[in-house]
């Protein structure tokens, strides 16, 4: 058995291969943001070789690194998460090392969650990720009332908000700014600041098209796993990384990956500028249901004012590409028009 752990930094991504004693299998390899593609080429053509002498391969993420997982999987890569119980202290910025993170899967691969295409990043944990939800309902509230959070916009207007998350992820991100071009629909992208930081061009036609351009973390964490610090350095990281590519002060919209928050978490972010965007119509299109189930949901669940959640990075998003025409065709049938989501937050503020 061979086993890789795949960190994250304020640069890129390392990886480390062990062998089952623990022992340097290969040389530690680095690669800069933007390099998602060459990562996942460079764990397949090591998975080959492993395979070809009759080894395995298994790779580990941590909780603070929820943009990879997903592609790789879809890849064929076999991916565990590993959670900060089984695991040393973070650094100021950045996920546990990854030789550290191989080393835990060396050391009892049976206290890692083994990760599905189906359940996500947030595997085995998704219980807790809902009760953090539910005990911040009251949190959650008052916020929205202090015009600082979006769930849904006012429902007496036939308006809804076409939102993404995760990228920017060439070529996805580029064919769903063809279909909105296309259509004349503005849209909101929620960017993850690694991302951000090496595809400004991705981000500079999301800005001349009309797109609103948000915050979606540096790394994708789970956010409770956070410390009040790490918290701020991630919105304040992804604001100057987006910011520098378009030339403004940055984005002041967060969206918190997996809706994920508690009381405490809410606490943090009041003490912020940065208002909070949830949503009310999900379609599960990063579990890659198919495109015709992912316009289905949308049509079926959506109302007016709603925030309609789809991703255009975290993998591969053909599906979420080919169902756009299809989406934006059906809800303009209905009646709908398009703004982005800050027009909703303004619309329901009371």
């Amino acid at each position: 058995m061979r086993y890789s752990g795949i960190s994250w930094t304020a640069t890129g991504f390392d990886v480390s291969i062990l062998d089952q004693d623990g022992v340097e299998a290969e040389p530690a390899a680095h690669f800069p943001a933007g390099q998602v593609a060459e990562v996942t080429a460079y764990l397949l053509d090591r998975q080959r070789a492993y395979t070809a002498v009759g080894e395995h391969l298994v790779n580990v993420i941590e909780s603070t690194n929820g943009m990879l997982d997903g592609g790789l999987m879809s890849a064929g890569l076999r991916m565990y998460r590993a959670d900060p119980w089984v695991l040393p202290g973070r650094p100021a910025f950045g996920s546990v090392p990854a030789g550290q993170l191989a080393l835990a899967a060396v050391r009892d691969l049976a206290a890692l969650a083994r990760l599905h295409i189906e359940t996500g990043t947030l595997t085995g944990r998704t219980e807790q990720l809902d009760a953090g939800i539910a005990e911040s309902a009251d949190a959650t509230e008052a916020l929205s009332r202090a015009g600082r959070c979006l769930s849904h916009g006012s429902r007496e207007r036939p308006v809804v908000a076409l939102t993404f998350d995760d990228g920017p992820n060439p070529p996805y991100t580029g064919r769903i700014l063809d279909v909105l071009d296309r259509y004349g629909v503005p849209a909101t992208f929620f960017c993850v600041g690694l991302h951000a930081l090496a595809h400004h061009e991705e981000l500079a036609r999301m800005a001349d098209a009309g797109h609103q351009v948000a915050n979606h973390t540096w790394s994708h964490p789970f956010l409770p796993d956070l410390t009040r610090g790490e918290l701020r350095a991630q919105l304040e990281r992804t604001d100057e990384a987006i910011g520098n590519a378009l030339g403004t002060d940055g984005p002041r919209m967060f969206r918190p990956p997996y809706g994920s928050r508690t009381p405490e978490v809410l606490s943090w972010l009041a003490e912020g500028d940065n208002p909070v965007a949830l949503w009310d119509v999900e379609p599960l299109d990063w579990a890659l249901p198919g495109a015709p189930t992912i316009t289905r949901l949308v049509l079926e669940r959506t109302a007016p004012g709603s925030v309609i959640l789809l991703h255009d990075g975290g993998g591969d998003r053909s599906q979420t590409a080919e169902a756009l025409p299809a989406m934006i065709e059906g809800l303009l049938e209905r009646g709908y028009g398009f703004v982005r989501a800050e027009e909703l937050m303004t619309a329901a503020t009371p």
